[in-house]
């Protein structure tokens, strides 16, 4: 018999198992999350692992393109692919599917995505999202939805000092597209500008024989970055109407956001251009502290479900559910959610009074297993230890009264006797009282 710790490598890299108290934490995180989505209106989509190749791409940029995990389906012959980005297959279903139904959709999604990545960068190639699509709307309010669900899905999660940038690619667009540089060089640009470095930006454009007002534009990309003041300096240097109108644009969004009331928790940056070939006008990535990537982006992506055929504008944007487990899975509540009600310890020779017990406590909401094990009280209590559960049920204590049972917290084995219909009678509100002191 195979020795499973001799198992060399049980998992291809950037994959993990998820064992129960970690699957605990994510079902809680998600389960918040969708509780906001459902608030907000939007009905969930469950869409398939697999697509087939060349209908998946035509919703994918180069970027994702390059990431996605491909093979052959024997089936049919044709190239399959496991989706790198949901929001692609939300796209083709609408535009397939959901056509002509009235807009907008509103749609939320929950699932795991497979993408490639550098063995030597450590990266997951798994990433778990939640995220929502609103299909139909070009409007700024549509846009100021997505942001304000957002805050209020980070406040729900009990964060604090949180930040969601937004940003405008249009007004980046008109200011390329009017400085004469050719796309060799715009790439060059669109790099440094991405990662904020204004040296390299000042480098590129020396090397241009291109107007000194340009090349102030562009400089100042990597900087445009802050509050509404923002948008007053980008004014100055914006000479051409398409950025001009993304600024319109952004500020009407603010505004409408004002009403919100969440303009505390943003803050505009216009030298943010990741997705640039994408998004199509605002843009979100969501900060909180003592995490160094986002838990949250997306954005307006008014061309995606018109390369299936259904011209439509969107936006949307999803959660990194990992990203937000690594900041919050050790408060007090997320560690709560691994926890359990019951485990029923049966002293007696007889199982009808442990299950009828048992279906009694399941009815009035409460979480309850059996200990079928034989074994003595201390191991049982043990197990319920080392499980996360609260309490150890005991049915047949010595001392105790036959219409009573003796209940045991695991964590200081505190115990007091009381009567099964008082247990029955408290329903839910037990839960309270069996967390305070006796």
């Amino acid at each position: 018999m195979t020795n499973p710790s001799c198992i060399e490598a049980p998992l291809p890299k950037g994959v993990s198992d998820f064992l129960p108290e970690t699957a605990d934490k994510i079902t809680f995180i998600a389960a918040r999350i969708h509780r906001v989505f459902d608030l907000w209106g939007f009905r969930r989509m469950i869409t398939p692992l697999l697509e087939f190749e060349d209908v998946l791409a035509l919703g994918m940029g180069d970027e994702l393109r390059g990431k996605t995990f491909r093979f052959d389906d024997r089936q049919t012959g044709r190239l399959l692919a496991i989706p790198p980005d949901i929001t692609p297959q939300v796209a083709r279903i609408v535009a397939t599917r959901m056509h002509s139904l009235p807009l907008p959709h509103r749609i939320y999604y929950n699932g795991r995505v497979l993408r490639q990545a550098e063995m030597q960068s450590g990266r997951s190639r798994e990433i778990f999202q939640s995220g929502v699509e609103l299909i139909g709307l070009d409007a700024p309010e549509a846009d100021a939805e997505m942001v304000a669900m957002a805050v209020e899905v980070l406040k729900d999660l009990g964060f604090t000092g949180f930040k969601i940038d937004l940003g405008q690619v249009e007004f980046y667009r008109g200011i390329m597209d009017a400085s004469g540089l050719s796309p060799a060089v715009r790439r060059l640009l669109q790099e440094a500008i991405t990662k904020k470095d204004v040296c390299a930006v000042r480098s590129i454009l020396d090397a241009e024989q291109v107007p000194e007002e340009v090349k102030e534009q562009i400089a100042l990309l990597p900087r445009l970055y802050g509050g509404r003041e923002v948008l007053e300096e980008a004014r100055r240097i914006a000479g051409n109407e398409r950025s001009k109108r993304a600024l319109d644009n952004l500020n009407q969004v603010l505004e409408i956001l004002d009403i919100y009331g969440v303009s505390e928790y943003l803050t505009v940056d216009l030298g943010e251009i990741r997705g640039l070939d994408y998004h199509t006008g605002i843009t979100l990535e969501g900060f909180v502290p003592g995490v160094g990537e986002a838990v949250c982006s997306g954005g307006r992506y008014d061309g995606l479900t018109a390369k299936y055929g259904y011209p439509a504008p969107a936006t949307g944007f999803a959660f990194n559910i990992m990203a937000l487990l690594a900041s919050i899975s050790k408060r007090a509540d997320v560690e709560a959610s691994i926890s359990r009600d019951f485990l029923i310890f049966n002293q007696k020779d007889e199982r009808r009074e442990a299950l009828e017990m048992a279906q009694q406590l399941r009815a009035h909401g409460f979480t309850c297993a059996r200990d079928i094990i034989k074994r003595d009280f201390e191991s049982s209590l043990s197990y319920a230890k080392k499980m996360d559960i609260r309490m150890l049920l005991v049915i047949g204590a010595e001392n105790v009264n036959e219409d009573q049972v003796y209940l045991v917290r695991v964590a200081d084995r505190r115990g007091i006797a009381i009567g099964k219909q008082e247990l029955f009678d408290k329903g839910l509100d037990l839960k309270f009282d069996l967390q305070g002191e006796k």
